[in-house]
Protein backbone atom coordinates (compact mmCIF):
# COMPACT_ATOMS: atom_id res chain seq x y z
CA UNK A 1 0.00 0.00 0.00
CA UNK A 2 1.52 3.34 -1.04
CA UNK A 3 1.94 6.15 1.46
CA UNK A 4 0.00 9.38 0.95
CA UNK A 5 1.75 12.25 -0.76
CA UNK A 6 3.56 14.61 1.64
CA UNK A 7 3.23 18.37 1.12
CA UNK A 8 5.14 21.00 3.12
CA UNK A 9 4.65 24.76 2.95
CA UNK A 10 7.58 26.91 4.14
CA UNK A 11 6.90 30.60 4.82
CA UNK A 12 9.08 33.57 5.63
CA UNK A 13 12.09 35.46 4.37
CA UNK A 14 13.12 39.06 3.92
CA UNK A 15 16.81 38.51 4.71
CA UNK A 16 19.37 35.79 4.17
CA UNK A 17 19.11 34.97 7.88
CA UNK A 18 15.60 33.68 7.23
CA UNK A 19 15.87 32.47 3.66
CA UNK A 20 18.98 30.29 3.79
CA UNK A 21 17.91 28.28 6.87
CA UNK A 22 14.56 27.73 5.15
CA UNK A 23 16.31 26.37 2.06
CA UNK A 24 18.51 24.16 4.26
CA UNK A 25 15.38 22.70 5.89
CA UNK A 26 13.81 22.11 2.47
CA UNK A 27 16.98 20.35 1.27
CA UNK A 28 16.94 18.09 4.36
CA UNK A 29 13.26 17.27 3.81
CA UNK A 30 13.88 16.44 0.16
CA UNK A 31 16.76 14.18 1.17
CA UNK A 32 14.67 12.38 3.80
CA UNK A 33 11.54 12.10 1.65
CA UNK A 34 12.56 12.57 -2.01
CA UNK A 35 8.98 12.47 -3.27
CA UNK A 36 7.68 15.22 -0.97
CA UNK A 37 6.29 18.41 -2.47
CA UNK A 38 7.61 21.69 -1.07
CA UNK A 39 6.22 25.15 -1.72
CA UNK A 40 7.61 28.44 -0.36
CA UNK A 41 5.64 31.59 0.47
CA UNK A 42 7.60 34.86 0.55
CA UNK A 43 7.10 38.62 0.41
CA UNK A 44 6.77 40.31 -2.96
CA UNK A 45 9.93 42.17 -3.96
CA UNK A 46 12.12 40.57 -1.28
CA UNK A 47 15.22 38.52 -1.93
CA UNK A 48 13.51 35.16 -1.36
CA UNK A 49 11.70 35.67 -4.69
CA UNK A 50 15.12 35.30 -6.34
CA UNK A 51 17.04 32.99 -4.01
CA UNK A 52 14.39 30.30 -3.51
CA UNK A 53 13.87 29.56 -7.24
CA UNK A 54 17.65 29.53 -7.65
CA UNK A 55 17.70 26.73 -5.05
CA UNK A 56 15.18 24.76 -7.11
CA UNK A 57 11.92 25.39 -5.24
CA UNK A 58 8.67 27.08 -6.32
CA UNK A 59 7.54 30.17 -4.41
CA UNK A 60 4.37 32.25 -4.13
CA UNK A 61 4.44 35.94 -3.17
CA UNK A 62 2.38 37.90 -0.65
CA UNK A 63 1.98 41.68 -0.77
CA UNK A 64 3.27 42.30 2.75
CA UNK A 65 5.86 44.38 4.57
CA UNK A 66 6.75 45.18 8.15
CA UNK A 67 5.01 47.67 10.40
CA UNK A 68 7.30 50.64 11.12
CA UNK A 69 7.66 51.15 14.88
CA UNK A 70 8.33 54.85 14.44
CA UNK A 71 5.85 57.14 12.68
CA UNK A 72 5.86 56.52 8.96
CA UNK A 73 3.43 57.11 6.11
CA UNK A 74 4.22 53.56 5.00
CA UNK A 75 2.12 52.32 7.93
CA UNK A 76 -1.02 53.67 6.24
CA UNK A 77 -0.87 50.85 3.69
CA UNK A 78 -0.13 48.12 6.25
CA UNK A 79 -3.78 47.13 7.00
CA UNK A 80 -4.49 46.74 3.27
CA UNK A 81 -1.34 44.67 2.78
CA UNK A 82 -2.24 42.47 5.73
CA UNK A 83 -5.77 41.81 4.45
CA UNK A 84 -4.44 41.12 0.95
CA UNK A 85 -1.81 38.73 2.32
CA UNK A 86 -4.30 36.86 4.49
CA UNK A 87 -6.56 36.33 1.49
CA UNK A 88 -3.66 35.24 -0.73
CA UNK A 89 -2.27 32.92 1.97
CA UNK A 90 -5.72 31.37 2.37
CA UNK A 91 -5.90 30.75 -1.37
CA UNK A 92 -2.41 29.22 -1.48
CA UNK A 93 -3.11 26.90 1.44
CA UNK A 94 -6.55 25.89 0.08
CA UNK A 95 -5.04 24.97 -3.29
CA UNK A 96 -1.79 23.38 -2.09
CA UNK A 97 -3.34 21.60 0.92
CA UNK A 98 -0.11 21.20 2.96
CA UNK A 99 0.31 18.57 5.67
CA UNK A 100 2.36 21.03 7.72
CA UNK A 101 3.32 24.71 7.52
CA UNK A 102 6.80 25.81 8.60
CA UNK A 103 7.51 29.42 9.61
CA UNK A 104 11.06 30.72 9.65
CA UNK A 105 10.28 34.36 10.51
CA UNK A 106 9.99 37.37 8.27
CA UNK A 107 7.12 39.34 6.75
CA UNK A 108 5.37 36.51 4.90
CA UNK A 109 5.48 34.12 7.83
CA UNK A 110 2.79 35.82 9.95
CA UNK A 111 -0.19 35.75 7.56
CA UNK A 112 0.67 32.24 6.36
CA UNK A 113 0.96 30.78 9.86
CA UNK A 114 -2.19 32.56 11.02
CA UNK A 115 -4.23 31.10 8.16
CA UNK A 116 -2.73 27.64 8.73
CA UNK A 117 -3.61 27.78 12.43
CA UNK A 118 -7.18 28.77 11.59
CA UNK A 119 -7.48 25.76 9.30
CA UNK A 120 -6.09 23.37 11.91
CA UNK A 121 -2.94 22.57 9.95
CA UNK A 122 0.08 21.56 12.07
CA UNK A 123 2.63 24.36 12.48
CA UNK A 124 6.40 24.26 13.05
CA UNK A 125 8.26 27.45 13.99
CA UNK A 126 12.00 27.79 13.50
CA UNK A 127 13.43 30.56 15.68
CA UNK A 128 17.07 31.39 14.95
CA UNK A 129 17.80 34.01 17.61
CA UNK A 130 18.20 34.24 21.36
CA UNK A 131 15.40 36.85 21.32
CA UNK A 132 12.42 35.76 19.16
CA UNK A 133 10.80 37.85 16.47
CA UNK A 134 7.34 39.36 16.86
CA UNK A 135 5.66 36.92 14.47
CA UNK A 136 6.97 33.84 16.23
CA UNK A 137 6.01 35.19 19.67
CA UNK A 138 2.46 35.88 18.50
CA UNK A 139 1.91 32.47 16.89
CA UNK A 140 3.83 30.33 19.42
CA UNK A 141 0.80 29.07 21.36
CA UNK A 142 -0.79 27.80 18.17
CA UNK A 143 2.37 26.02 17.03
CA UNK A 144 2.92 22.29 17.43
CA UNK A 145 6.73 22.43 17.49
CA UNK A 146 9.12 25.30 18.12
CA UNK A 147 12.68 24.56 16.98
CA UNK A 148 15.25 26.80 18.67
CA UNK A 149 19.02 27.31 18.78
CA UNK A 150 19.41 28.85 22.23
CA UNK A 151 18.53 27.94 25.79
CA UNK A 152 16.13 30.04 27.85
CA UNK A 153 13.39 30.66 25.29
CA UNK A 154 10.77 29.34 27.71
CA UNK A 155 10.35 32.99 28.62
CA UNK A 156 8.45 33.50 25.34
CA UNK A 157 7.46 30.01 24.18
CA UNK A 158 5.55 27.12 25.82
CA UNK A 159 8.29 24.88 27.22
CA UNK A 160 6.57 21.65 26.17
CA UNK A 161 6.69 22.68 22.50
CA UNK A 162 10.38 23.65 22.40
CA UNK A 163 12.95 21.41 20.72
CA UNK A 164 16.58 22.53 20.69
CA UNK A 165 17.83 21.77 17.21
CA UNK A 166 20.41 24.46 16.55
CA UNK A 167 20.31 26.65 13.46
CA UNK A 168 20.35 25.11 10.00
CA UNK A 169 23.38 25.99 7.93
CA UNK A 170 23.74 25.46 4.20
CA UNK A 171 25.87 22.34 3.77
CA UNK A 172 27.17 23.57 0.42
CA UNK A 173 28.38 26.75 2.19
CA UNK A 174 30.14 25.23 5.21
CA UNK A 175 31.74 22.36 3.29
CA UNK A 176 35.10 24.03 2.66
CA UNK A 177 37.54 21.13 2.98
CA UNK A 178 39.97 20.87 0.09
CA UNK A 179 38.66 23.98 -1.66
CA UNK A 180 41.50 26.40 -0.98
CA UNK A 181 43.06 26.26 -4.45
CA UNK A 182 39.65 26.53 -6.13
CA UNK A 183 38.81 29.51 -3.89
CA UNK A 184 41.99 31.41 -4.76
CA UNK A 185 41.38 30.86 -8.46
CA UNK A 186 37.70 31.84 -8.22
CA UNK A 187 38.42 35.17 -6.48
CA UNK A 188 41.71 35.81 -8.36
CA UNK A 189 43.71 35.82 -5.13
CA UNK A 190 47.45 35.48 -4.64
CA UNK A 191 49.08 32.86 -2.45
CA UNK A 192 51.06 34.11 0.52
CA UNK A 193 48.94 37.20 1.21
CA UNK A 194 46.34 37.15 4.02
CA UNK A 195 42.68 37.30 2.96
CA UNK A 196 40.06 39.40 4.75
CA UNK A 197 36.42 38.50 4.07
CA UNK A 198 33.75 41.12 4.85
CA UNK A 199 30.12 39.95 4.97
CA UNK A 200 27.82 42.49 6.54
CA UNK A 201 24.77 40.36 5.82
CA UNK A 202 23.22 39.21 2.56
CA UNK A 203 22.36 42.82 1.63
CA UNK A 204 25.55 44.35 3.00
CA UNK A 205 25.93 46.67 5.99
CA UNK A 206 26.15 50.42 5.42
CA UNK A 207 27.97 51.17 8.68
CA UNK A 208 30.51 48.36 8.23
CA UNK A 209 31.05 49.41 4.61
CA UNK A 210 31.57 53.04 5.63
CA UNK A 211 33.97 51.98 8.39
CA UNK A 212 36.04 49.96 5.93
CA UNK A 213 36.43 52.94 3.62
CA UNK A 214 38.42 54.72 6.35
CA UNK A 215 40.98 51.90 6.44
CA UNK A 216 41.44 50.89 2.79
CA UNK A 217 44.80 52.61 2.46
CA UNK A 218 46.11 50.86 5.57
CA UNK A 219 44.86 47.49 4.29
CA UNK A 220 46.74 48.09 1.05
CA UNK A 221 49.95 48.88 2.94
CA UNK A 222 49.75 45.67 5.00
CA UNK A 223 49.31 43.51 1.90
CA UNK A 224 45.80 42.33 2.77
CA UNK A 225 43.55 40.92 0.08
CA UNK A 226 39.86 41.74 0.45
CA UNK A 227 36.75 39.82 -0.54
CA UNK A 228 34.13 42.47 0.19
CA UNK A 229 30.40 41.75 -0.01
CA UNK A 230 28.95 45.24 -0.12
CA UNK A 231 25.32 44.73 -1.12
CA UNK A 232 23.88 46.32 -4.27
CA UNK A 233 23.63 49.88 -2.96
CA UNK A 234 27.25 50.30 -1.88
CA UNK A 235 29.15 48.44 -4.58
CA UNK A 236 29.97 51.43 -6.78
CA UNK A 237 30.90 53.55 -3.74
CA UNK A 238 33.29 50.84 -2.61
CA UNK A 239 34.92 50.57 -6.02
CA UNK A 240 35.33 54.34 -6.19
CA UNK A 241 36.83 54.45 -2.69
CA UNK A 242 39.36 51.77 -3.63
CA UNK A 243 40.43 53.73 -6.71
CA UNK A 244 40.81 56.88 -4.63
CA UNK A 245 42.47 55.45 -1.49
CA UNK A 246 44.54 52.49 -2.66
CA UNK A 247 47.69 52.71 -4.84
CA UNK A 248 47.01 51.37 -8.33
CA UNK A 249 49.48 48.50 -7.86
CA UNK A 250 47.48 47.24 -4.84
CA UNK A 251 43.95 47.70 -6.21
CA UNK A 252 44.01 44.24 -7.79
CA UNK A 253 44.00 42.80 -4.25
CA UNK A 254 40.58 44.31 -3.47
CA UNK A 255 37.60 42.35 -4.78
CA UNK A 256 34.14 43.90 -4.47
CA UNK A 257 30.98 41.78 -4.80
CA UNK A 258 27.39 42.89 -4.46
CA UNK A 259 26.56 39.37 -3.32
CA UNK A 260 28.80 36.34 -2.98
CA UNK A 261 27.18 33.28 -4.54
CA UNK A 262 29.99 30.85 -3.64
CA UNK A 263 30.24 31.50 0.09
CA UNK A 264 31.95 28.14 0.53
CA UNK A 265 34.88 29.41 -1.52
CA UNK A 266 34.86 32.75 0.32
CA UNK A 267 35.07 30.96 3.67
CA UNK A 268 37.73 28.59 2.32
CA UNK A 269 39.94 31.49 1.22
CA UNK A 270 39.47 33.68 4.30
CA UNK A 271 42.07 34.08 7.02
CA UNK A 272 39.90 36.61 8.90
CA UNK A 273 36.17 37.32 8.66
CA UNK A 274 34.34 40.54 9.55
CA UNK A 275 30.65 39.87 10.10
CA UNK A 276 27.48 40.95 11.83
CA UNK A 277 26.50 38.74 14.77
CA UNK A 278 23.23 37.32 13.53
CA UNK A 279 22.44 33.78 14.60
CA UNK A 280 22.91 32.21 11.17
CA UNK A 281 26.19 34.03 10.52
CA UNK A 282 27.55 32.80 13.84
CA UNK A 283 26.35 29.25 13.14
CA UNK A 284 28.21 29.22 9.81
CA UNK A 285 31.36 30.79 11.24
CA UNK A 286 31.40 28.23 14.05
CA UNK A 287 31.21 25.31 11.63
CA UNK A 288 33.93 26.62 9.28
CA UNK A 289 36.08 27.63 12.26
CA UNK A 290 37.31 30.98 11.00
CA UNK A 291 38.76 33.72 13.25
CA UNK A 292 36.29 36.57 13.13
CA UNK A 293 35.56 40.13 14.18
CA UNK A 294 31.88 40.43 15.06
CA UNK A 295 30.22 43.84 14.76
CA UNK A 296 26.67 43.46 16.13
CA UNK A 297 23.80 45.34 14.51
CA UNK A 298 22.90 47.90 17.20
CA UNK A 299 19.24 48.10 16.18
CA UNK A 300 18.60 44.37 16.56
CA UNK A 301 15.68 43.54 18.86
CA UNK A 302 16.71 43.51 22.54
CA UNK A 303 20.29 43.94 21.28
CA UNK A 304 20.38 40.18 20.73
CA UNK A 305 23.30 40.37 18.28
CA UNK A 306 25.51 41.84 20.99
CA UNK A 307 24.46 39.00 23.30
CA UNK A 308 25.29 36.48 20.58
CA UNK A 309 28.73 38.02 20.03
CA UNK A 310 29.44 38.43 23.74
CA UNK A 311 28.89 34.72 24.31
CA UNK A 312 31.73 34.00 21.87
CA UNK A 313 33.97 36.84 23.04
CA UNK A 314 33.74 35.59 26.64
CA UNK A 315 35.23 32.28 25.48
CA UNK A 316 37.90 33.96 23.31
CA UNK A 317 36.12 32.56 20.27
CA UNK A 318 35.64 35.90 18.50
CA UNK A 319 36.53 39.58 18.76
CA UNK A 320 33.58 41.82 19.63
CA UNK A 321 33.65 45.34 18.19
CA UNK A 322 30.85 47.82 18.74
CA UNK A 323 29.33 49.31 15.61
CA UNK A 324 29.98 52.81 16.97
CA UNK A 325 33.69 52.02 17.40
CA UNK A 326 34.25 50.34 14.04
CA UNK A 327 35.20 53.44 12.04
CA UNK A 328 38.00 54.25 14.50
CA UNK A 329 39.23 50.83 15.64
CA UNK A 330 38.60 48.37 12.82
CA UNK A 331 41.89 49.00 10.99
CA UNK A 332 44.02 48.45 14.11
CA UNK A 333 42.16 45.28 15.09
CA UNK A 334 42.45 43.79 11.59
CA UNK A 335 46.16 44.61 11.36
CA UNK A 336 46.83 43.08 14.78
CA UNK A 337 44.99 39.90 13.87
CA UNK A 338 46.58 39.63 10.43
CA UNK A 339 50.04 39.79 12.05
CA UNK A 340 49.27 37.42 14.94
CA UNK A 341 49.04 33.83 13.74
CA UNK A 342 48.83 32.47 17.30
CA UNK A 343 45.76 34.61 18.06
CA UNK A 344 44.06 33.56 14.84
CA UNK A 345 44.63 29.91 15.66
CA UNK A 346 43.24 30.37 19.18
CA UNK A 347 40.10 32.07 17.89
CA UNK A 348 39.65 29.37 15.27
CA UNK A 349 40.02 26.54 17.79
CA UNK A 350 37.62 28.15 20.26
CA UNK A 351 34.81 29.06 17.86
CA UNK A 352 34.37 25.49 16.59
CA UNK A 353 33.22 24.57 20.12
CA UNK A 354 30.03 26.52 19.35
CA UNK A 355 29.27 24.53 16.19
CA UNK A 356 26.07 22.50 16.08
CA UNK A 357 25.81 20.26 13.04
CA UNK A 358 22.84 18.36 11.65
CA UNK A 359 20.31 21.04 12.64
CA UNK A 360 18.39 21.00 9.35
CA UNK A 361 18.07 17.22 9.57
CA UNK A 362 16.74 17.44 13.14
CA UNK A 363 14.15 20.05 12.12
CA UNK A 364 13.16 17.95 9.11
CA UNK A 365 12.73 15.01 11.48
CA UNK A 366 10.35 16.99 13.68
CA UNK A 367 8.33 18.01 10.61
CA UNK A 368 8.11 14.44 9.36
CA UNK A 369 7.03 13.17 12.80
CA UNK A 370 4.19 15.70 12.84
CA UNK A 371 3.04 14.57 9.40
CA UNK A 372 3.18 10.94 10.46
CA UNK A 373 1.07 11.70 13.52
CA UNK A 374 -1.45 13.60 11.40
CA UNK A 375 -1.72 10.97 8.66
CA UNK A 376 -1.34 7.93 10.91
CA UNK A 377 1.51 6.24 9.11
Amino acid sequence: MSQPEIKILISGGGTGGHIFPAIAIADALRKAVPACKILFVGASGKMEMEKVPQAGYPIEALWISGFQRSFSLKNLSFPFKLISSMLKANSIIRNFRPDVVVGVGGFASGPTLKVAAGRGIPIVIQEQNSFPGVTNKLIARQADRICVAYDGLERWFPAEKIVKTGNPVRENVVNIMGKNDEAFAYFSLKKGKPVLLIVGGSQGSLSINQSLVHHLAAFGETGLQLIWQTGKLFAETAKSAIQTSVPSMDQQNFHVHEFITRMDLAYAAADIVISRAGAIAISELSVVGKPCILIPLPSAAEDHQTKNAQALADKQAAILLKDSDAAEQLGTIVADLANNNEKRQRLSQNIVQFAITGSAERIAGEIIKLIQQKNGF
